[in-house]
């Protein structure tokens, strides 16, 4: 009966074992009794400020894994004690030698874990030396196309000038708080040459054309407010004093112009403005009707303007012609073959009156 115990309890104990490990399938072994593992040689103590021994102690630890308990901090702390050992180390080292490479790429290998460990979990400090982590995800500017936090990215919506000029889109894009302010700042201000920047953007927004027209014209009627009483009393020019630049030049836009382009507002407004301009020079003030052009091509018709939708101007004395009389006459100014022959006649009179 103790023999069949003993059996019993044998096949219960492998049944056990199999249960326990089943993965083991191997055949029982013998159980053999363990021999001591040899003593292990005591390492001589390193000498304090030998690199080689600092290499074994303070470098060839595995910085990277983390023991149970200790927090996230004390692995980064580590990491950077590591690093400043091996720099340490790598100037103690003899120049150019195989332990001084070897020490560099441990150092390497070092600071690119050290920069994992810091961006993959969170621990980059934003402002005030807050973990990103506290910070929520990166978010991209897109004037910039850098990545702010939180903090300073809150989601404003603005229009992006390169996205403006180069694909005429004016979709509001999310951008950072700085290119909020910077934009708010430069929306008004006339630091975009279009025909630069994108010249072929004309060919594909009319309104441009138009507008750019507009502003042509502004400019011709310019000089007759500047030396007219009644204008400077009504204070026409004033009527652009938020666009000051349409009256100085024709090709510098603003952020805002383009806006307004783009809405349709700018081109009504400023069609508006100048038929006011018009009315005043054509019908309301006689000095300026004055000062108009009678076509000396034909002499016929009514007082020309410069910014009549249907006259040419000379390039060379800005006299105005019907331009069809102008291009049917090959381009020749009458105005400037009289005063080319006028100039002539002055030089051979001095001429004359200088021989004795």
């Amino acid at each position: 009966s103790r023999t069949v115990a003993m059996a019993s309890d044998e096949r219960l104990a492998r049944f056990r074992q199999a249960h326990l490990n089943p993965f083991n399938k191997s055949p029982e072994q013998p159980e053999r009794p363990e021999a001591e593992p040899p003593a292990p040689a005591r390492q001589p103590d390193p000498t304090p400020g030998d690199p080689e021994g600092a290499l074994d102690l303070g470098l060839a630890e595995d910085h990277f894994s983390r023991p149970v308990g200790l927090i996230l901090a004390s692995d980064v702390a580590q990491l950077r004690r590591a690093i400043e050992e091996c720099k340490r180390v790598i100037l103690a080292l003899p120049e150019h030698s195989e332990r001084q490479k070897d020490a560099v790429v441990r150092l390497i290998h070092l600071r690119l874990k050290l920069q994992e460990l810091k961006v993959g979990l969170g621990l980059e400090l934003g402002p005030g030396g807050v973990s990103v982590a506290a910070w929520g995800s990166a978010r991209q500017c897109d004037y910039t196309g850098l990545y702010y936090c939180s903090s300073c990215h809150w989601n404003d919506l603005a229009v992006v000038p390169a996205r403006a000029i180069h694909n005429w889109d004016f979709e509001p894009r999310k951008v950072s708080r700085c290119s909020m302010r910077y934009l708010a700042l430069m929306v008004s201000r006339p630091v975009l040459k279009l025909r630069e920047i994108n010249p072929l953007l004309f060919n594909y927004v009319e309104e441009l054309v138009e507008i750019r027209k507009l502003r042509q014209d502004i400019l011709l009627m310019k000089p007759y407010f500047i030396t007219c009483k009644e204008a400077m009393e009504a204070r026409l020019l004033l009527q652009l004093q938020d666009r000051q630049h349409f009256v100085e030049n024709d090709e510098m836009y603003s952020l805002q112009d383009l806006i307004d382009i783009e809405a349709g507002r700018l081109g009504c407004s400023l069609t508006e403005i100048h038929t006011l301009f018009a009315k005043h020079i054509k019908l309301d003030c006689e000095r300026c009707q004055a000062k108009g052009f009678v076509c000396e091509l034909c002499r016929e018709g009514d007082v020309l303007f410069p910014f009549d939708s249907h006259t040419s101007v000379c390039a060379d004395c800005s006299a105005v012609f019907h331009r069809d009389c102008y291009y049917d006459n090959s381009t020749t100014c009458p105005r400037c073959a009289r005063l080319s022959l006028r100039k002539q006649s002055l030089f051979q009179d001095s001429g004359t009156e200088a021989e004795p």
